[in-house]
């Protein structure tokens, strides 16, 4: 490679005198050795050529020192902007996610949708109006001279009979939390819990959301009321007279919210510096390398390859956390919680890992290095061979190929600046955006490379790069 810190076998180039070195092949002053036949050098002469020499040799020793120095810094750098690549992203989760009500709730809004979840509410409110629901209580409506003998009927049939009662308050549940109002009751109670998330996991959001116990919960009683309705409206008139419920659906419970509040808020306050102080480091230690080229691939891995191991602590953690729920928590609906919180951090996670590859990959093939240059020649003959059949086709750029031809460089750099200012520009981008925007400038510069005619031999005025 071009650039980067020299190592073994590596000798900069710019180095004055260095091939006076002893073991370079040379001979010491040989080319100031006079010819045969020629008149011997003054003395001041080889005092000067002396001098010379010895300058060149403490140059050459001073300036390994430099270049340590250099490397070592460029070397921390990088490897501090990679170690601060996943904070960046938890980071930006942290402030995004946490810190902005509308997309905390445009992003828990579908889990009301779930199956999952919307088993778990039902069995939730099933359970919590069945503590008020008895057989007797459905004997009410029976004549005083009749319920000795209902009475004895409804006892052989025992669990039977309440077990089909169960089911069909399970179904009204269902139906409940299968509609539109509970899907606006999930969203106005998720906005309450923001006001919770948003003050580092440690306030009370009030009204139907608390904070207790390390656990985000919303109270189901707005639902318990429509499913009475309901059953009272399908003949089960005892649930009438069930009185007010309130039982709780937990969102988010773990035991360490409490230990890890002070972190959280801080890297929710770092949500847009963190991530500008990991690439500035990153750049600074590219900058200063001596293999700039080498370094920035380097960069780049070491970046996507830290961001991974977050996307795959994500993955563990949810194992983690899912067994450390209480039984009564219904661990299908809590993983799909978790998946939906963190959707925007795996997104995150790939975009970057994206992101790495595709900078590593643009240096590494834009590089002298020998498999770079041959992949750039097939790439190279390809164009070629299509120009050609375009050529023998009577398609001719003419005076448009010359001209890109003369300003092949600068279209070059504006289409990478375009790629990278679509890329800032975007609001969420996400691992295909990249790779799309990556094809896109593959496809730009294949046009251009198309395009691309050198001047005719003999022609005047068009003068290759």
């Amino acid at each position: 490679m071009a650039e980067g810190t020299p190592g073994a076998g590596d000798r900069p180039d710019d180095v004055p005198g260095s091939d006076d070195v002893p073991g370079s092949g040379r001979v010491p002053g040989s080319d100031d050795v006079p010819r045969a036949g020629g008149p011997p050098p003054s003395r001041d002469e080889e005092l000067r050529q002396l001098h010379a020499r010895v300058a060149a040799l403490e140059g050459a020793r001073a300036r390994p020192r430099h270049h340590r120095v250099r490397a070592f810094w460029s070397a921390l750098f990088i490897v501090v902007g990679c170690v601060l690549a996943p904070l960046s992203v938890v980071a930006a989760w942290a402030s995004q996610e946490v810190g902005n009500t509308d997309r905390y709730v445009a992003t828990v809004a579908p889990i009301a949708r779930n199956p999952d979840v919307q088993d778990a509410v039902a069995t939730r409110v099933t359970d919590a109006l069945m503590q008020h629901i008895d057989l007797n209580s459905l004997l009410e409506g029976v004549a005083p001279a009749d319920r000795p003998r209902v009475a004895a009927a409804l006892g052989r049939l025992g669990g039977t009979l309440e077990n089909a009662l169960k089911s069909f308050v399970h179904d009204k549940a269902k139906a409940v939390v299968a509609s539109d109002r509970f899907q606006t009751f999930w969203t106005e109670a998720n906005r309450k819990v923001h006001d919770s998330l948003d003050k580092a996991l440690t306030g009370s959001g009030g009204g139907a959301v608390t904070l207790t116990n390390n656990a985000v919960e919303i109270d189901l009683g707005p639902v318990i009321d429509q499913v009475k309705e309901r059953l009272v409206a399908d003949g089960l008139t005892a649930a009438g007279k069930i009185p007010e419920i309130h039982t709780q659906f937990t969102v988010v419970q773990s035991d360490d919210i409490g230990k890890v509040k002070t972190g959280f808020r801080l890297l929710q306050l770092a949500g847009f510096w963190l991530p500008v102080i990991a690439v500035l480091l990153v750049a600074a230690g590219v900058l200063l390398a001596l293999r700039r080229r080498r370094a920035l691939v380097a960069a780049a891995l070491g970046v996507a390859f830290a961001t991974l191991l977050l996307g795959g602590a994500l993955t563990v953690f949810r194992a983690v956390y899912l067994d450390a729920l209480p039984a009564t928590v219904s661990q299908p609906a809590a993983g799909a919680v978790y998946d939906a919180m963190v959707r925007l951090m795996r997104v995150t996670v790939r975009m970057v890992v994206a992101l790495g590859v595709v900078v590593a990959l643009g240096a590494w093939l834009s590089g002298p290095g020998r498999r770079a240059v041959f992949v750039r020649g097939l790439w190279h003959s390809g164009i070629r061979a299509v120009r050609s059949t375009a050529d023998r086709a009577g398609l001719r750029t003419g005076p448009v190929g010359r001209w890109v031809h003369r300003h092949r460089r600068w279209i070059v750099w504006v289409l990478v600046a375009a790629a990278l200012l679509a890329y800032l520009l975007w609001s969420y981008p996400t691992g295909w955006v990249v790779v799309g925007l990556a094809l896109a400038l593959l496809f730009a510069l294949a046009v251009v490379d198309f395009l691309d005619e050198p001047p005719e031999a003999g022609t005047t005025g068009d003068v290759a790069p």
